[in-house]
């Protein structure tokens, strides 16, 4: 069936296009830029390489993708951009490669939706199946694990790790860890305000599982003691709850300090 081009794009030779593929009005396909089967991109798209990007992503409007690193460390060395599979960008997403010093690539994973105006900067690692609203924005070398939601106008600082099934509230600055499951509020900078309950509920967590998540947030957050005590009792309640031992994993692995 081969790639639907618009007459008006522009698609360098070097690109590799997959079949079903459309590449709408005025948009520009770098050199080594390849695109799995039936991604779409809408009007006035941009694709600079080297980019990979799977199957079944729709890029809408204005998409500004594959650019090189807004770090003053890049000297133009190669390096990456990686996409999954079924990802929607909306308008004016920016998703920009990584750096020689930062392990050389942006990833995004699958299943993931990206709003209005959202920013991944160089060398970030994104899961998949996270929301990411309107204006949210990574700076360089931020993780992000699987389910996390951003909301709008939501800031993560430079090397700050996001664990799995987290919530961030709206227009929160997020400036240490956090852990898998915690929601953060706006306050100033983003604090830590109880577990992503009512997300976990949807995604199939059930009471239990929950119930033991909540107690290990109240051991980390709510507990008198120093965090030595506190991981000394995350450690005791991770004998009996594997979403537990991955709090712990995430608490005890991090480089920055957890957002407390």
């Amino acid at each position: 069936m081969g790639a639907k081009i618009h007459p008006t794009a522009v698609v360098e030779p070097g690109a590799r296009l997959a079949d079903g593929v459309q590449v709408g009005p005025f948009c520009y396909i770098g050199e080594e830029v390849e695109v799995g089967e039936n991604t779409l991109f809408g009007p006035h798209c941009s694709v600079h390489g080297p980019t990979r990007i799977g199957r079944d992503n729709r890029f809408v409007g204005h998409c500004a993708v594959g650019g090189e690193p807004q770090d003053k460390k890049y000297g133009g060395e190669r390096t990456e951009l990686v996409i999954g599979d079924r990802n929607l960008f909306r308008e004016f997403v920016t998703l920009n490669r990584g750096t020689g010093g930062g392990g050389g690539v942006t990833r995004i994973g699958s299943d993931n939706w990206m709003l209005a105006y959202t920013h991944v900067a160089h060398d970030c690692q994104v899961g998949n199946h996270c929301v990411f609203s309107n204006n949210a924005t990574l700076a360089g070398h931020v993780t992000v694990g699987d389910h996390v939601i951003l909301s709008g106008f939501v800031g993560v600082h430079q090397f700050c790790r996001i664990g799995a099934h987290a919530f961030i509230g709206m227009g929160a600055f997020v400036n240490g860890d956090v852990p898998p499951f915690v929601m953060v509020a706006q306050e100033g900078y983003g604090r830590p305000r109880g577990i992503n309950a009512e997300g976990l509920k949807r995604r199939g967590f059930g009471p239990e599982r929950i119930a033991a998540i909540k107690r290990a947030y109240r051991a980390l957050y709510l507990g008198s003691g120093s965090l030595d005590e506190a991981r000394a009792r995350l450690a005791e309640l991770a004998a009996q709850s594997d979403d537990v031992r991955a709090f712990l994993e995430f608490v005890d692995s991090g480089e920055r300090p957890l957002l407390r």
